[in-house]
């Protein structure tokens, strides 16, 4: 590391950190100290300060510490003398920078409390372009895909390419390799989100590319989110900083491209994306930081040419990625399943309460179906007008020595997401809701129906290679033929139901890991029985079941349960001895019925989160999709934060929406009977439920007797209430004895 780079970086350190120190000044002469600042809707505080060093910053005058912590990392100031070329100075230049980036963030959001959309996508018919720190909301839902590998890492671009094309060919090219781009600053008065939308490229959280903001300031909020996905899914303390950054490296794969002419205050945004582990990439002659000390190979890159920046991006970061090529006109990944087509861009539409769309998996015989054909029976999309709507049926048949008829709701599932990685095709729902929406842009392009048959043929021989041996793929698009069809997937989907719905646990010796949050969470283990369902919701018995016979190493393993240490709360020493040995000794045992004894660990991807209210002598529980207060006195963020990250926190629990009408529910504490609160729009998602299983506990209008956030939001307020209906819960013994 030359002399120079020190110098430049440092003197930029300087820099910001006076610029923070002007801008928190004037707040404090304009402001009351006890103006309350932040990022919207975060259990967090300002993430990267609160994550390093422990400060809560909840108001102006709180961040006084921070900011007095950030002019203590600059290196001493030597006059007339350049710094030495060692790597420390230059890391704590960069952790000041950051950290007065925040400062200056969080001091705009209270200017300017409107410049940040704070959604999960930009709303340009309205002007607004930029979305700012994500929230907790939008942190559980996108960080679960740095859990499951489904994306390996992020892109930081800050700055803009010479031209629109290129900036979309450098960015199409990490949507190709599944990565998340994350976008700040700007070049020559332009951005790349800009460049990007001008070349008609769909920017947001959906497609993942993240417009954070038009200054580089706002690339602060990329690594805010890093370290959130470290204290939320990986457990790790606030404060803790050795953790957080190692975390990171270990973890997070990020790295930063820098387009355009880099000054000093995007040099030591560089020096301070260092620390992270986090390699810079530029196009331009900077200087560089070659030799290996924190990031994987190089810490910063210059002269690279933007044809290669994006695999030079991933050698560099030594990032593994998996590129599927599949025989299609258009580009396939997952970063194209968030992609919209909106009335503007339709060209036609299949199912959505217009036409009839129903999906199909059925096994058939080997010499039933013949592997790799795609029959379209009906009219195809280039035989359709602009603006027309067709009934869509998909129809697969699978063939293999090894498969049964237990995975066909297995594969079945994968046709949402597989659709939806086609770019320029939308697809939503399932079963016999589905709708399809297929762009202009796609059509222009050459795709046809033909095409989602080859999609599913060589997907579900790449993925499932284990147990399929042939495919066959029939699309139909006479009604006649659909409705037909969906006769027939309806009697299948009820068969299946059925045979789920009537299992409990005590029918099976087997129970099933799921260990997919581990990467983020190294102590947690859910535990999957034909009566608790895996606490994301995406996982129940018979999926874990299929989903360790095609894949007998994944994730999905079988737990012998064995004896029977206490079946009140549901405690088995088969599954104590397998979480014990999967969480590496961290957790020695949990209950499967009981929130207040033991519970289950919980690693942040929850879909719900319940917590004992000890005044109504009941439970409560929340969804992630509510953002308001809950008579526990924390919301959603609050909770998760407080009790995730592979933890077992007795009086409360992590659990999926369907897992709270299951028969074992908390049945160990009293089970459904004991929920006296919960978000309205989720009583309302559960109510056929919620009346069914009241009744089957001698409580048929049991879903009457639940309090929601019209009838309060504390427990002060919603206990009348609960006496005046007469909940069940306030006549049971007590819940904490």
């Amino acid at each position: 590391m030359s002399k120079l780079v020190a110098f430049a970086a440092i003197q930029g350190g300087y820099k910001v950190v006076s610029q923070a120190e002007g801008k928190l000044r004037k707040a404090l002469e304009t402001y009351n100290a006890d103006t309350k600042v932040g990022f919207g809707n975060t259990a967090y505080y300002l993430p990267v300060i609160y994550s390093l060093t422990g400060m809560k910053v909840e108001t102006l005058e709180d961040l006084q510490k921070p900011m007095a912590f950030a002019r203590k990392l600059l290196p001493p100031h030597i006059k007339g003398k350049n710094h030495l070329p060692y790597l420390g100075p230059l890391l704590d230049a960069g952790m000041a920078a950051i950290f007065s980036y925040e400062i200056i963030e969080a001091i705009r959001m209270l200017y300017e409390p409107d410049f940040y959309i704070l959604q999960e996508d930009p709303d340009l018919d309205a002007g607004k372009l930029w979305v700012g720190p994500a929230d907790d909301i939008i942190l559980r839902k996108r960080g679960v895909e740095f859990v499951d590998g489904s994306a390996p890492g992020f892109a930081a671009m800050v700055g803009a390419a010479p031209t629109p094309e290129i900036a979309k060919m450098i960015v199409e090219d990490y949507q190709k390799k599944n990565l998340y781009i994350f976008c700040a600053a700007n070049h020559n008065g332009t951005s790349v989100i800009e460049q990007l939308i001008k070349a008609g490229v769909q920017v947001g959280w959906n497609t993942r590319i993240v417009p954070f903001g038009p200054d580089i300031s706002s690339a602060v909020f990329a690594l805010g989110f890093a370290n959130r996905a470290a204290m939320a899914f990986g457990g790790v303390k606030p404060g803790d900083f050795k953790k957080i950054l190692h975390y990171n490296k270990d973890r997070v794969f990020a790295f930063v491209n820098a387009l355009g002419d880099i000054g000093t205050e995007w040099g030591v945004a560089a020096a301070g994306c260092v620390n992270w582990g986090f390699p810079t990439l530029a196009d331009t002659d900077i200087p560089e930081i070659l030799p290996t000390g924190i990031c994987t190979y190089e810490h910063v890159v210059a002269n690279v040419p933007h044809n290669d920046m994006c695999q030079r991006s991933v050698e560099v970061r030594g990032l593994k990625v998996n590129v599927t090529q599949i025989d299609i006109p258009l580009s396939f990944g997952p970063a194209f399943e968030g992609e919209r087509v909106r009335g503007s861009d339709l060209f036609c539409q299949m199912g959505g309460g217009k036409t009839q769309c129903t999906e199909l998996v059925k096994q058939a015989q080997m010499n039933e179906i013949e592997d790799g054909k795609v029959i379209v029976v009906g009219k195809d999309v280039g035989e359709l007008k602009e603006g027309e709507a067709l009934p869509l049926g998909i129809y697969v048949q699978i063939a293999g020595r090894e498969f049964q008829t237990d995975f066909e709701p297995i594969m079945e599932r994968q046709i949402h997401h597989l659709i939806n990685y086609i770019q320029g095709i939308m697809h939503i729902g399932q079963r016999d809701i589905s709708w399809v929406r297929i762009s202009k842009q796609a059509v222009e392009k050459g795709f046809t129906l033909k095409h989602i048959g080859v999609v599913l043929h060589a997907k579900f021989h790449q993925d499932f290679k284990k147990i399929v041996d042939k495919v066959q793929v029939t699309l139909y698009t006479n009604k006649k033929d659909v409705d037909e069809l969906t006769k027939r997937a309806r009697a299948e989907y009820r068969m299946r139901d059925e045979r789920v719905d009537k299992m409990t646990d005590e029918d099976v010796e087997t129970y099933y890991s799921c260990t997919l949050c581990q990467s983020f969470a190294p102590s947690h283990v859910c535990s999957v029985s034909p009566e608790r369902t895996g606490l994301c919701g995406a996982y129940n018995w018979m999926d874990c079941k299929a989903s360790f016979e095609i894949n007998p190493t994944g994730p999905n393993q079988p737990i012998q349960k064995g004896e029977c240490l206490n079946p009140k709360l549901g405690q088995w020493k088969g599954v104590n001895d397998f979480i014990f040995k999967a969480s590496r000794g961290a957790v020695t045992h949990y209950n499967f019925y009981s929130m207040v004894h033991d519970p289950m660990t919980t690693c942040g991807c929850c879909e719900c989160i319940a917590a004992m209210l000890p005044a109504c002598n009941g439970v409560m529980t929340v969804n992630r999709d509510y953002t308001g207060d809950t008579p526990s006195g924390m919301k959603f963020t609050t909770l998760a934060g407080v009790m995730g990250g592979g933890a077992s926190s007795p009086g409360f629990v992590g659990h999926s929406k369907y897992n709270i009408t299951q028969g074992k529910f908390i049945i160990g504490d009293g089970g459904l009977l004991r929920m006296v609160w919960m978000p309205k729009i989720l009583k309302e998602e559960l109510k056929d439920r919620i009346m069914k299983r009241g009744a089957e506990m001698g409580v048929p209008d049991l879903y009457d007797k639940i309090a929601d956030e019209t009838v309060g939001i504390t427990e002060e307020e919603i206990l009348p209430w609960l006496q005046e209906k007469g909940h069940p819960a306030l006549s049971m013994e007590p819940i904490v004895g």
